[in-house]
C-alpha cells in the first residue's frame, strides 16, 4: 500500500467522503494518524471536530506542511482545494481519485470480512469452467432523456441494454433504448421520486433473462470478460457493488443528509408488518457498510423476491412522507432502497451466495 507512506496527514474536506476517507487510512495502517480535516478559508459553518479530529482552515497558522494532503472530496473540488493549499506552502497533495477510492475501500472490507470471520469475494477471484450459452442475461442500463452527456469513453458489455427511465414523464425517447419503463405494468410516472427504481420495477414486472440486472449511464460493475461462466460455474444467486463505509452508521448517515422522518417511519413499518425483521435492521443499520447506487445483477427469481420485499415497504414511506420540494431530497426513495437492499442480502447471507464487484463512475 505504497499510498500510505507516512504516519501523521491531513485531508481536506470534512464531510462524509472525507470522514470515510479517514477510516479507510487509519484502519489499513495502524500508526497513520489524521492530524485535521482542512478546509476552503471561506467556509465558516464547519463544526470545530468531526469524529473527534479537529477541522481547521487551510489558512490556519502553525499547520505542517512537509505533511501529505489528501483530498477527500468530490473531483469537481480538487483543482480549487489543490491552488489554496499550494499557495500556504503544501507540496505533497494527494487526490483521492476513483481508483485510489476503489483500492482503499476493497482493502478495507478484505480486513474487515477476515477479522469477522468472513471471506471476501469479489466475482473477478472466481474461476469458470462452465459453457454459459444456454443461460440469458440481461443488464439493464437506466438511462433517461434529462442525462447529461459522457466526456468518459465506455464500451458497454454486449448484455446491457439500454432502458429509458421516466418514460411516462419525457416527450422523446433515447437513442438506442432497447425497452421503456413504460410499457405494461410500471411506475414510470413516479421516476421524479424513484429515480432508476422505476426501471427495477420494470424489470421485475418484465424481464424474461435467467438472469437480469439493473446499473447506470453513469454507474456499470467492471466485469470479467467470462463473468457470465464465473456465476453459472460458482451457482451465484447475486452481485452488489462492494461495500462502501459510511459513518457514523447506515441510519445516522441517512438521518443527517436526509428527512429523518422517513427512515424513522420505515422502521416503524417494519414494527408493524416485518416485527421478525426487526432486530436485524437495526443491528445492521447500526453498521457502517452497504452497497450503494441501486446496482444488481441476480438470477431474476432472486431478483423478483426482492422486489417483492422492497417495494411495498417504499409504496409506504413514499405514501407517508410525500413529495419534497427540493429535487434531491425528493429522491428519497431510491437513497433509502440503497439501504434496504444492502439489509435484504446481508440478513439473508446464508440463503443467497451473493459476491461483490467493482463498479465505475463515468463523468
Amino acid at each position: 500500500m505504497s499510498y500510505i507512506d507516512n504516519k501523521n496527514i491531513y485531508i481536506a474536506g470534512a464531510h462524509s467522503r472525507s470522514r470515510t476517507l479517514r477510516v479507510y487510512l487509519e484502519y489499513l495502517k495502524d500508526d497513520l494518524k489524521v492530524s485535521a480535516f482542512l478546509v476552503s478559508p471561506e467556509m465558516t459553518d464547519n463544526p470545530e471536530t468531526v469524529d473527534g479530529i479537529p477541522v481547521f482552515s487551510i489558512a490556519k497558522d502553525g499547520l505542517d506542511t512537509s505533511c501529505p494532503v489528501y483530498l477527500g472530496t468530490r473531483g469537481v473540488n480538487h483543482a480549487k482545494l489543490t491552488k489554496e493549499l499550494s499557495e500556504v506552502g503544501f507540496t505533497d497533495i494527494r487526490p483521492a481519485t476513483v481508483e485510489l477510492d476503489s483500492e482503499l475501500r476493497n482493502e478495507y472490507i478484505k480486513k474487515r470480512y477476515a477479522e469477522a470471520g468472513r471471506k471476501f469475494v469479489r466475482l473477478d477471484m472466481l474461476s469458470e469452467e462452465c459453457d454459459a450459452l444456454d443461460t440469458t442475461f440481461a443488464i439493464y442500463v437506466a438511462t433517461s432523456v434529462f442525462d447529461g452527456k459522457l466526456s468518459t469513453p465506455y464500451e458497454p458489455v454486449s448484455e446491457e441494454k439500454v432502458i429509458q427511465v421516466g418514460t411516462a414523464l419525457a416527450d422523446k425517447k433515447v437513442p438506442g433504448c432497447v425497452c421503456t419503463d413504460d410499457i405494461g405494468e410500471n411506475i414510470s410516472d413516479r421516476n421524479r421520486q424513484f429515480c432508476e427504481l422505476t426501471g427495477l420495477y420494470w424489470i421485475w414486472k418484465h424481464a424474461k433473462e435467467d438472469f437480469v440486472g439493473l446499473v447506470h449511464y453513469r454507474r456499470h460493475f467492471i466485469l470479467p470478460d467470462n463473468w457470465k461462466e464465473i456465476m453459472i460455474q460458482n451457482n451465484i444467486d447475486v452481485v452488489l457493488p462492494v461495500p462502501l463505509y459510511v459513518p457514523p452508521s447506515v441510519k445516522e448517515n441517512y438521518r443527517e443528509r436526509h428527512d429523518a422522518s422517513d427512515w424513522d417511519y420505515m422502521e416503524q413499518y417494519f414494527d408493524e408488518y416485518l416485527p421478525d425483521e426487526k432486530e436485524d435492521l437495526l443491528r445492521i443499520m447500526n453498521g457502517n457498510l452497504y452497497s450503494p447506487c441501486n446496482m444488481i445483477i441476480a438470477k431474476k427469481e432472486v431478483f423478483s423476491e426482492l422486489c417483492e420485499w422492497l417495494f411495498p415497504i417504499l409504496f409506504a414511506v413514499v405514501e407517508h412522507g410525500g413529495e419534497k420540494e427540493d429535487r434531491y431530497q425528493r429522491r428519497y426513495p431510491g437513497f433509502l432502497s440503497e439501504r434496504l437492499i444492502t439489509y435484504f442480502f446481508e440478513s439473508r447471507r446464508d440463503k443467497y451466495n451473493v459476491v461483490f464487484c467493482n463498479k465505475n463512475f463515468l463523468e
